[in-house]
């Protein structure tokens, strides 16, 4: 099952193994079983530290528990671990032996200090890239916390349970049988969720750092690059980020990142999160920005949780979100049939029907990745062509299952209450009205610029994008923006990277100039 690289790799992590551990397996006689006790064997083949026993007693058929031998199992795995979640298991072997986790102190500190007992159970799917982050968030806390047990879950696996908590988005996490979650999470976002006191904890801190020279607003590709070219120059640089990778976190294959021929948005995200650590930027993760303010001493970025931060310069980079289509039902079945990422939640709607709305590239590809899962995709294109790239629409034109309606107006989005079954379009042609039967439905119609905090503060497009010069400065002085959230045409990421170097080569030359005072003034103070 495993190939010989993959093996002289696992061998070479197991060796920091700090404890021996157990693999525990509940098995029949079905095939997914035989492939787990095959895995479960080569891996203990690769470390005299770990064992394997078949002894298992949960109910769910097949899985297996990871713990330090002698302990109460409290991490597990009811699924094969392939793909992107292999990483999940080889940590959950190495935290459950006691290796010290790649955390902040601070934030293992608050995981030993969650008091009450807590049952989670994450729900995904092995072609999902945002999942891994949620178990391996959970299983550490597992690991560090006895009070806490968690329980990996793969939907294709377990239709029934999918079926029992309503499951159509994927990871979807449970806490001692509610929803607790959907999404992608971060350990210190899950923390930050438990600690109903966080929010006052961070702002309390944020409060208390100095002022910025240069304070930098979204950590996507724009905001990485910019702080890196601010931090090269010495200058005490800070980055705010809702989300460290913003969203290139959702994004599955990238092939035009110019020099790497391929690779995945949480790969890039993480050397991009490596390259600004490598600097001595301060990272302020999982904070949002609510105001920006000119005062006589610069400039202040007040966050939701009330903190204040100071900054000689600032630099926007907050980049975009997927557009919604604002229709009835949409928010309604949110997560429940209406879904925004094919990779993530496609496999939930096997041999289902399905709608995709969007004829760009992003609407094509859905479809065509769809195709080989779902029973049928209908493809919804407001204008009267298609927009994607003439090599996507031939392969889009040529599977069976596919079936595309062009001037078509999305309406509503119809359901039974608790999931989707419907969609209602009006044919622009005669403005007649239809009705899809279907189960899911995936938007694909581009992209808003996150800039709504911005309104009235300083000057913004039509489109709501933020309108820079060219060395990326904003209306407001000293502050800059770059990337998506901006009128800088293309949003790709590359561009938004060379966009972010140019803003904060911009703010610093703006830092250089104010600090000159004028010998006129001089003379005169």
């Amino acid at each position: 099952m495993l190939d010989n690289n993959i093996k002289t790799q696992l061998k070479a992590y197991f060796e920091k193994i700090a404890s021996p551990i157990v693999l525990t397996a509940t098995l029949d006689n079905g095939d997914s079983s035989a492939q787990m006790l095959e895995l479960l064997n080569e891996v203990a083949e690769l470390s005299d530290k770990i064992t394997v026993t078949t002894d298992g007693q949960s109910k769910n058929i097949p899985s297996f528990t990871v713990s330090k031998t002698g302990e109460t199992a409290r991490i597990a795995f009811s699924g094969l671990p392939m793909g992107h979640e292999m990483t999940s298991f080889i940590l959950a072997i190495l935290q459950s032996s006691g290796y010290p986790p790649k955390v902040e102190q601070d934030i293992i500190d608050r995981i030993r200090g969650i008091e009450g007992k807590m049952h989670f159970q994450t729900f995904i799917s092995l072609s999902c890239h945002n999942c891994p982050d949620v178990v391996q968030a959970l299983n550490l806390m597992a690991a560090l916390n006895p009070n806490i047990e968690h329980e990996m879950i793969d939907g294709a696996l377990y239709q029934g349970l999918v079926d029992q908590y309503k499951i159509m988005a994927v990871p979807t996490v449970i806490m001692n049988g509610e929803v607790f979650g959907q999404g992608r999470m971060t350990v210190e976002e899950i923390v930050a969720k438990l600690d109903t006191n966080s929010p006052q904890k961070d702002a309390a801190k944020l409060n208390a750092k100095d002022a910025f020279d240069m304070l930098i607003i979204g950590g996507g590709p724009a905001g990485s690059a910019s702080a890196i070219y601010a931090a090269r120059k010495g200058i005490r640089t800070g980055i705010v980020a809702e989300r460290f990778g913003g969203q290139v976190m959702d994004t599955m294959g990238i092939e035009n990142f110019i020099s790497v021929q391929e690779t995945q948005g949480p790969k890039l995200v993480q050397a991009l999160e490596q390259h600004v650590k490598s600097y001595e930027v301060d990272i302020m993760n999982l904070q949002r920005a609510n105001a920006l303010r000119k005062t006589a001493d610069g400039l202040e970025v007040e966050l939701v949780n009330g903190a204040v931060l100071k900054s000689k310069a600032v630099i926007l980079s907050t980049g975009a979100r997927w557009r919604e289509m604002n229709v009835p039902g949409e928010q309604e079945y949110r997560n429940k049939g209406v879904a925004y990422c094919p990779h993530c939640d496609g496999p939930l709607f096997k041999g289902k029907r399905v709608a995709v709305i969007g004829g760009g590239n992003s609407g094509v590809e859905a479809a065509i990745d769809l195709a080989g899962i779902v029973s049928h995709v209908t493809l919804i294109e407001f204008d009267s062509k298609l927009r994607a790239d003439a090599v996507l629409q031939t392969k889009l034109n040529s599977l069976p299952n596919i079936t595309i309606i062009k001037s078509a107006l999305t309406k509503e989005v119809l359901g039974d209450g608790v999931k989707v079954n419907g969609l209602r379009y009006q044919d622009r042609t005669d403005n007649s009205e239809h009705t899809l039967e279907l189960e899911g439905i995936f938007v694909q119609i581009g992209l808003l610029p996150n800039t709504d905090w911005l309104k009235g503060t300083l000057e913004l497009s039509k489109h709501g994008e933020v309108i820079v010069d060219n060395k990326g400065e904003t209306s407001m002085p000293g502050v800059f923006a770059a990337g998506d959230c901006t009128t800088v045409p293309y949003k790709q990421i590359i561009i938004a990277m060379g966009d972010g170097a140019k803003a904060a080569l911009g703010a610093f030359d703006y830092l250089i100039r104010s600090s000159v005072v004028e010998p006129e003034k001089a003379l005169a103070a």
